[in-house]
């Protein structure tokens, strides 16, 4: 049998002899302790929103130094996905796959252990390079735990649990602090990895299939590396330190910067190209309308769900002085929503493909703006009841969202690209991510400074809603439906 891959010399596909497939004795076991590393990437993309407040008094956190703590993994991620989405095909799914789960522990226990804003941060970072090894080889790795045949089922159970995971975060982290275990207030959301991570590795050492490596001889663009982080950094650092820096001109001339390193990525692709060597990317997916835009459709995406969760959770607790467990519990309202939504899009990924998206950003706007609203009527206490609406129909069109939109954009991707294809979209979920914290949570404390926080959670709901709109628009080029053998 063969199969398509990156020839080592031109770059181009051709077949060669596939490796013989190897799956795992126990497959459901094995998949549990992929599953669980996804959960744990997931619930530390959101479960810090909660904490917030309290991270900030503890440490005596600058708001642009906790908007970092957020932002700082999220970047990392984006950054160290682009690259490591190669790296697993090199030196193995399932070693690499463990050394990043390693390394995610041992930097939550250096995050919980903090004792300054500039230990927590660089934790943060140091705790996204970890994911960046981790999370691109568990597709993979399911690949090979079920054999490409039985892809369906392990794949029906993946969106619902990112989906829930997502909103229950934050809802975990106040229970978490209401508990307040051994005195560790939110040190306990960095210690909770520890149990979910060590069923992850010693399951995963004991399941996880370990085929030998397809392109062993290829070797990793270091300087694209360096240059996609630089890029990213350019980006993200003007948005979150501008406010506090008040705007100078070197700021914006730092945001400037991003565009001629963006050219010198580019230039350094096509040179690697000529010579025949590894890119950061298959080159042939910029080609395709459908990735193209769909990587763009993620950054709005993430950027508005990410953003808005952080807005809400920042609101409830610096605007209103709510606890933890309580803000938590308002938010329940938008995972009992997102529950709802996720079923609704398992559904209607096969049985009526793009326009799903359509209804579920239409949903997450209603929403917004039903907050908005709620918000503006609002004279006394804000309520349970005045905020439930508008956070469940805002979760149940995010749920839609969550299952149909991945098998959407790879639609039109060819089997030697897949690699290539789920790393960049993952890295642009978690750059969607940093720039929806950079943006909106910059924008809240602004209006926030003002002593107004009805009106900085209100202009930040009416940002939210443009980002949602943009993805509206970018949803129309995406293909109707997936092929079916995608």
């Amino acid at each position: 049998m063969t199969t398509l891959t990156d020839a080592p010399v031109t770059g181009a596909a051709v077949p060669v002899a596939a490796p013989q497939q190897e799956t795992a004795s126990r497959p459901w076991l094995a998949f549990s302790a992929v599953i669980a590393a996804i959960v744990l990437n997931v619930l530390d993309s959101t479960i810090v929103n909660v904490a917030a407040p309290s991270v900030q008094r503890d440490l005596g956190m600058s708001s642009a130094s906790l908007e970092w703590v957020a932002a700082g993994y999220t970047l990392a991620l984006a950054v160290g996905l682009i690259a490591a989405a190669r790296l697993g095909d090199r030196v193995g799914r399932r070693r690499l796959f463990l050394r990043g789960l390693t390394g995610f522990l041992a930097t939550s226990v250096l995050c919980s252990a903090a004792w300054s804003a500039e230990v927590l941060v660089g934790g943060r970072v140091l705790q996204g390079v970890a994911a960046a090894l981790m999370v691109p080889q568990c597709f993979g790795l399911i690949r090979d735990i079920f054999g490409p045949a039985r892809m369906a089922a392990p794949f029906a159970a993946l969106g619902p649990v990112i989906g829930l995971s997502t909103i229950l975060g934050p809802v975990a982290a106040g229970l978490l602090m209401k508990a307040d275990l051994f005195g560790s207030d939110w040190r306990m959301l960095f210690l909770i990895n520890l149990p979910i991570g060590l069923f992850s590795l010693v399951v995963g050492l004991g399941t996880l299939p370990a085929p030998a490596p397809s392109h062993a001889g290829s070797r990793p663009d270091v300087v694209g590396t360096l240059l996609v982080a630089m890029m990213s950094f350019l980006v993200v650092f003007p948005l979150v330190d501008g406010r506090t820096l008040g705007w100078p001109a070197w700021v914006f001339g730092v945001l400037a910067a991003a565009v001629p390193v963006a050219g010198l990525l580019a230039a350094h692709q096509r040179r690697r190209i000529r010579a025949g060597r590894s890119t950061l990317i298959e080159t042939s997916l910029l080609t395709k309308r459908s990735y193209v835009s769909g990587i763009v459709f993620t950054l709005f995406f993430f950027g508005s769900v990410i953003g808005f969760s952080l807005a809400i959770g920042l609101f409830l607790q610096v605007g209103l002085g709510f606890s933890a467990l309580r803000a938590s519990l308002y938010l329940a309202a938008m995972a009992v929503g997102a529950f709802l939504g996720a079923g609704v899009g398992a559904w209607a990924a096969t049985a009526i493909g793009r326009p799903i998206l359509h209804v579920g950003l239409t949903l997450m706007a209603a929403g917004t703006l039903v907050l908005w609203v709620a918000l503006d009527h609002a004279t006394g206490e804000v309520g349970v009841g005045s905020l439930a609406p508008g956070l469940a129909v805002f979760g149940l069109g995010m749920g839609m969202i969550f299952v149909p939109l991945f098998s959407i954009i790879i639609s039109e991707v060819e089997d030697h690209e897949v690699g290539s294809a789920s790393g960049l979209l993952e890295s642009l979920q978690q750059l969607g991510a940093s720039l929806g914290v950079a943006v909106l949570a910059t924008l809240f404390f602004d209006r926030l400074e003002l002593g107004r926080p009805l009106v900085a959670a209100q202009d930040t709901l009416l940002a939210v809603v443009g980002a949602i709109a943009i993805a509206w628009l970018l949803g129309w080029l995406l293909p109707r439906r997936a092929r079916a053998e995608a």
